[in-house]
Formats: C-alpha cells, sequence, structure tokens
C-alpha cells in the first residue's frame, strides 16, 4: 500500500478501532506499537499515563494518540506505519483478544485487508501507467534524437556530395570520395553496408575483384558499382558489373552514375532480367532526394519494383 505520506482516514479511523480489539490490555497496546517500531517519543506521553492512571485513558485513545504523531512523521514514519498495517492485516491469533471482541476484531482486519487490496491495485494501476507512460516518453525521446542524428548525418552527407562537383581536375579522388558519400547515405538510412568490398586470390597477395559496395535491402543482397563518368555509361561498363552478379547466387545489382545510361546499356539489363535484376540510378536522383529530404528507402523500393515486375531498370524518380 502506498501509505508514503499518510494514513489516509479510511485506514486511520479502522487502525485506531481495531488494534485495541487485538490487545486485551493496555500495556499490550504500547508492546504491539512499540513492536511495529514505533518511536519511543511517540510513546512516552502514552505510557507515562498509563503507569500513572490506568484509568484515565482508553486503549483506543492510545492508539489514536499515537497514530496521529506517527502520522506527523511523513518520511520518518514510513517503516513504523507500514509495519503497523502489515501486523494488523496479518493478525490470525484471535484467541488472544477478549471474546466479545473476536467477532469485530475479525472483521476489522478482513475490512482493513480489502481496503489495503484495493489501494495496492490502485497504486500497482498507477504505477504500471507511470512506468508506460515514462518507457512512451523514453521511446519518443530516443526516436528525436534518432531522428536529428539521422538528419544531421544526410546533411552531412548532402553537403559532401555538392563539395565532389568542383573536383573536375580530381576525377580519380573524386571518385573514391563518392564511393564513400554514397555507403554514407547507405548507413545514414539504416541500410547494412558493407563498403569498398575486395576479394583477394587464394594466397591472399592480389586482388582479383573490387566492388565498390554491399548493401543488404530487404532481405536481398545488392552489389553496388558507383561511377563518375564523362559519357553514358555502356555495354561495356555496365557488363564487369553483370559479370559479378552471374558469379553470384541470390544477389542483385545496383549501379549508381553521374551520367546517363545509354539505351544499349538498359536493353542489356532488360535482356537478362530474369536471371538478375539491376537497378540503374542516377547521381542526379541521389541530389534530389537529399534537396527534398526524401527517403532512400522509399526510393530503392520504387525502383526495384520497377526493375521486378515492370521489366524497367532505369525509372528516374526525381520528385
Amino acid at each position: 500500500m502506498d501509505d508514503h505520506f499518510h494514513y489516509p482516514p479510511d485506514v486511520f479511523n479502522l487502525l485506531v478501532d481495531t488494534i485495541p480489539l487485538l490487545c486485551k490490555g493496555k500495556d499490550d497496546v504500547l508492546l504491539f506499537l512499540r513492536g511495529a517500531g514505533v518511536p519511543s517519543d511517540d510513546l512516552v506521553e502514552m505510557q507515562t499515563k498509563v503507569s500513572a492512571d490506568r484509568k484515565s485513558v482508553s486503549k483506543f485513545a492510545i492508539v489514536r494518540n499515537v497514530l496521529e504523531k506517527l502520522n506527523k512523521r511523513a518520511d520518518a514514519g514510513l517503516r513504523p506505519r507500514r509495519e503497523i498495517i502489515k501486523r494488523v492485516v496479518e493478525f490470525e491469533h484471535f484467541s488472544m483478544c477478549w471474546e466479545k471482541d473476536v467477532h469485530k476484531a475479525k472483521a476489522n482486519v478482513g475490512d482493513l485487508a480489502r481496503i489495503v487490496n484495493h489501494h495496492d491495485s490502485f497504486t500497482r494501476m498507477n504505477q504500471q501507467r507511470e512506468a508506460a507512460q515514462a518507457v512512451a516518453t523514453a521511446n519518443a525521446r530516443a526516436e528525436r534524437k534518432a531522428a536529428a542524428e539521422m538528419r544531421r548525418k544526410i546533411l552531412d552527407v548532402r553537403d559532401r556530395l555538392n563539395a565532389l562537383f568542383g573536383m573536375d581536375a580530381e576525377p580519380q579522388k573524386r571518385g573514391k570520395l563518392l564511393e564513400v558519400v554514397l555507403n554514407d547515405l547507405f548507413r545514414a538510412h539504416g541500410i547494412l553496408v558493407h563498403e569498398d568490398f575486395k576479394r583477394k586470390d587464394p594466397a591472399g597477395s592480389v586482388i582479383v575483384e573490387q566492388i565498390d559496395g554491399v548493401i543488404e535491402f530487404e532481405g536481398n543482397i545488392y552489389l553496388v558499382e558507383i561511377k563518375w563518368l564523362s559519357s553514358p555509361v555502356g555495354v561495356s561498363e555496365l557488363g564487369s558489373h553483370m559479370m559479378r552478379l552471374f558469379a553470384r547466387e541470390g544477389v542483385r545489382g545496383i549501379f549508381i552514375s553521374n551520367s546517363e545510361f545509354s539505351a544499349s546499356a538498359i536493353a542489356e539489363c532488360i535482356t537478362h532480367s530474369n536471371n538478375k535484376t539491376m537497378v540503374l540510378c542516377t547521381l542526379r536522383e541521389i541530389v534530389m532526394l537529399l534537396l527534398n529530404e526524401r527517403d532512400l528507402i522509399t526510393l530503392l523500393r520504387n525502383k526495384v519494383r520497377a526493375a521486378i515486375l515492370d521489366k524497367k531498370p532505369f525509372v528516374e524518380i526525381l520528385s
């Protein structure tokens, strides 16, 4: 029962009416209260009265006086208040009561137990509701923090990508940086990334194959090729990537280029679409996605759907 601050009136009055029934004598009442941990300062007044003139105070007056003092202790009286309730609710030795008090004592103990259970249930419901609200608040806070962090990463990708357009004098360096930037874009959207994948010969000394990136998207593995070319992507540029797909069972491909895709390259993807899914994407689509702060996952999902269902490996999505 949540009696952190004070006994509520119904519990207080029932305790005053019940404890004297459980104790035959006034000394027994004081002993009951002392055994529950009531501080001596709260007992001394009644002990003095009982010692001086037992008839001057009733058992009920003793309990009321002591509980009033105990109630005023707030946190300091929490432990003995709980112990008193526990001892009354768990009281079983009614043979120690006066015979005329037994029935009423049992009834009062039962009433107190029901009140305590009611308060406990209400308290538990409140605690559960508060706990659920705390979890919801924490989750919402975490989601806001994650969204803010994601946006920060995406804006960083946008700025780094924009900077690449001023690196015409360093094409090789720009091509490598483009791979890093786009892999960071995949990662910012929570897409599993294995960037700059290299396969070596059995001796482990010579790189026999290099892939710009590997992602796992909606249960499928995609090999990603990223190119910054001065002319449209043709069959020759596309061919090596297609060969990597055919060399692996169950993988799909994504080819991202700053330039357009030639009609022959698109036709080549369509020809092999029954065996391998290839998604073609322009850097312009990525730039517009970042500019408009759109979702990369939605873009990829739409392009994959077009490649599989419509056999259209290149459907440019700019808005």
